[in-house]
């Protein structure tokens, strides 16, 4: 093996790996002190325009991945919570994640972050609020889950700790696998060749990386440093977003699961939503 692309890796993984565990830490030590039922209750109560606020604010504070986001979606369902501001938390939950915002800003800056920040949760309320307007609402089966969701809970250090150390286990494997393909593409990858084919201003790149992104099933943790190695190659940062959100939108798992609460039409028009915002948000950064 190339000496530059081991050391390239270990140093992703090393970084990587710290910032993981502090962030995830702290997140975990204030999620018990998040009002998660009268967030609830706002959700159900307030204008749809202040509901779509609180589901964004909600789904970035439930560090979840597209999979797990499937429970609290159902038992937001059974509150009673309005279809459209449902649909806002299931697009931005998996997107909005602060763990994966402050690795982000600290590989490709904070500027981009926060434009990612802004353009998945504008994208996130459009999206959820037109579907309902479109009348997918009866496409929801009726779907109820046992016990109650264990939001809210205060944790001591050491608990957090337990709970990072267990997101770090499941996660782990796919910061490496993500470290080692952009160690490779650091180290093997010509820049020539991404700069000549994948870079400019190729507007099919958006969305053939915003289809390419759904059946990867790549974590956003394992897709960070393999776009940051990919934009210092030179490719354009329209299409790395464009692949980054729909890989994280949605995934086959994740369709799977919907299909046990949402009737085929509403599947299909979610992965036609996860794909068109993964591609309006490549355009977007084209522009700005």
């Amino acid at each position: 093996m190339n000496p530059g692309i081991l050391q390239d890796f270990l140093a992703i993984v090393s970084e990587l790996t710290l910032l993981f565990l502090g962030i995830s830490f702290v997140i975990y030590l204030l999620e018990g002190y998040i009002p998660y039922e009268k967030m609830q209750s706002l959700l159900s109560k307030r204008h749809p325009l202040f509901g779509a606020l609180i589901a964004v604010a909600f789904a970035f504070v439930t560090p979840f991945c597209s999979c797990s986001t499937i429970p609290v979606v159902v038992t937001l369902f059974n509150q009673r919570v309005r279809f459209g501001i449902v649909m806002i938390f299931l697009f931005a939950s998996p997107v909005l994640d602060p763990t994966i915002l402050t690795l982000m800003a600290a590989l490709l800056g904070i500027k981009t972050a926060a434009v990612y920040a802004m353009i998945t949760a504008f994208l996130s309320i459009l999206t959820g609020f037109a579907l309902e307007k479109l009348g997918f609402e009866n496409q929801v089966k009726q779907v109820m889950v046992k016990g109650k969701a264990d939001f809210g809970k205060k944790r001591k250090a050491k608990d957090a700790l337990l709970e990072t150390l267990r997101l770090m286990k499941t996660v782990f494997p796919y910061l490496l696998i993500g470290a080692g393909i952009g160690a490779i593409i650091r180290g093997a990858v010509p820049t020539e060749w991404i700069s000549t084919h994948m870079g400019g201003d190729k507007w099919w790149l958006v969305p053939l990386a915003a289809i390419i992104g759904i059946p990867l099933y790549i974590r956003l943790s394992a897709m960070i440093p393999i776009s940051q190695i990919l934009i210092a190659k030179g490719m354009a940062l329209g299409p790395v977003m464009a692949l980054l959100i729909s890989s994280a939108g949605a995934s086959l798992p994740e369709i799977a699961l919907l299909h046990g609460i949402f009737r085929k039409k509403l599947v299909l028009a979610f992965v036609a939503s996860v794909i068109t915002m993964a591609a309006l948000s490549g355009f977007l950064f084209y522009i700005i």
